[in-house]
């Protein structure tokens, strides 16, 4: 399998981009998320690295198979590609052209359960937007960079404010269930977000863990 490419790009039109592999005579299809598309289109001419994931596209309802690549600047936005695309009714084509954005900003939004974000995006309507914040909350905060971080944690501040017992509680159940403490303590926060929003000005422990999980 062909995880790793470099090469000179010779065009872009999105969502693909080529790359000539220098001294060997070869040229590359690569397919990429639709923001690095942009970004490359002003970059012909210039030798780039991708890392790639490899797959076999069906034609003519499954009769036949075309091999693809698809290519990321960065091994970290590989793997958010891969947990996106185990939403229901995402599929490579359809996640390539959502990802409009940089996969850090589109992690905040399923961290902050904010299904309008998301339903900005090509191709993602109301229905699935709520999907993937059913699906992927809790799966995603690893893929936030340090801005993104710092906006959440600016956001939940007036929500730890109001943090007393039950948000401890909270989090020592989370850890137990293997969450990191800093997780855990962001996403309690977030459900205390939420809870202050809906009026629940004291939720107990086991409902802000219930929150935490989407039962709530």
């Amino acid at each position: 399998m062909i995880c790793r490419i470099t090469g000179t790009i010779t065009s872009v039109e999105p969502p693909a981009i080529v790359l000539e592999i220098e001294g060997q005579g070869l040229s590359y299809e690569i397919l990429t998320p639709a923001y690095l598309a942009a970004q490359l289109a002003n970059q012909v001419g210039q030798r780039i690295t991708l890392i790639t994931i490899q797959y076999l596209e069906s034609q003519g309802q499954g009769s036949s198979f075309i091999p693809r690549l698809i290519g990321f600047q960065h091994a970290s936005d590989r793997r958010f590609f891969e947990v996106f695309i185990t939403v229901k009714g995402i599929g490579n084509r359809k996640a390539l052209r959502a990802m409009a954005i940089e996969p850090a900003r589109i992690a905040r939004a399923i961290t902050s359960r904010d299904a309008a974000a998301l339903k900005e995006l090509p191709e993602i309507g109301k229905r699935l937007a709520d999907t993937i914040v059913a699906e992927l909350t809790g799966k995603v905060d690893a893929f936030l960079s340090s801005s993104e971080i710092e906006s959440l944690d600016a956001a939940i501040k007036p929500a730890r404010a109001l943090a007393s017992g039950p948000h401890e509680e909270a989090i020592e159940i989370l850890v137990a269930l293997g969450e990191t403490r800093e997780q855990a303590d962001r996403r309690v926060s977030l459900a205390l977000s939420r809870a202050a929003v809906k009026g629940h000005q004291e939720p107990t422990a086991a409902q802000l863990v219930d929150m935490v999980f989407g039962s709530t």
